[in-house]
């Protein structure tokens, strides 16, 4: 695997490509970064996560402009005056009990039934725990709590599933719900995603690599999923 840094130049990009970028619009950026993948045909080879920098670097770059994140199967290939990539070998070697500081952007989901329906329905974790709120209280302290211990709780089962454990609450920001404005059978395609952050513990080291390597929750295509590890 490859872990890239990948910055753009703006002055390279036409005027839709340059507003998704700019705007964090989920589909013209997946597009763009499809163009660092030239010769490849198969399955999306990345995962992604999009970051504005803070301050400019030792070259001059000017803070505020979009830099992602990549981890792919295939080495990413630069297009000058366009997308400027670094990369290096991603292989992590990690032991079980091994305590890590992570990052994730993510889209949590649950599925439920609904009454009346065949088929069970795919909601929004933070949404569907508003739900149940009245309207009159969902702008309430309460509410908010309740959607933050839904997110939270989504993650810690995505854990057992994938070889860590939350090590306390991790602290939930950034939430916002996306809406493509494509439509398949009339409907919009929508979703959202939620920032995390906090410490894990590893409880299985190979799963929580394979984790790293596939991504965590849906619309990965779209710049979820992709968690970042960092050693405290």
């Amino acid at each position: 695997m490859h872990l890239s840094r990948v910055r753009v130049d703006l002055n390279g990009l036409g005027r839709d490509d340059l507003f998704a970028v700019m705007g964090g619009e989920p589909y013209g950026t997946h597009q763009l970064l499809w163009r660092l993948f030239p010769d490849y045909t198969g399955p999306r080879p990345f995962l992604f996560r999009q970051e504005m920098e803070d301050g400019a670097d030792g070259e001059g770059r000017c803070k505020g402009l979009p830099l992602f994140y990549m981890l792919s199967q295939q080495t990413p290939v630069a297009l000058p005056g366009l997308l400027d990539v670094e990369s290096k070998s991603f292989a992590p070697r990690l032991d079980a009990g091994e305590t890590l500081a992570f990052r994730l952007r993510a889209n949590p989901t649950v599925s439920h039934r609904v009454d009346g329906q065949k088929h069970s329905r795919r909601s929004d974790v933070l949404m569907h725990a508003k739900s149940a709120f009245a309207l009159d209280q969902r702008a309430s302290q309460e509410c908010k709590d309740a959607m933050d211990a839904a997110a939270c709780q989504w993650l810690a089962g995505q854990g057992e599933k994938h070889g860590f454990a939350l090590c306390g609450p991790p602290e939930v920001s950034g939430y916002r719900q996306h809406n493509l404005g494509r439509r398949k059978k009339g409907k919009p395609i929508q979703f959202s995603g939620v920032d995390y952050s906090g410490k894990l513990e590893v409880t299985d080291p190979e799963a929580f690599l394979a984790s790293l390597t596939q991504g965590l929750g849906r619309s990965k295509a779209f710049g979820f999923g992709m968690m970042m590890i960092r050693r405290p």
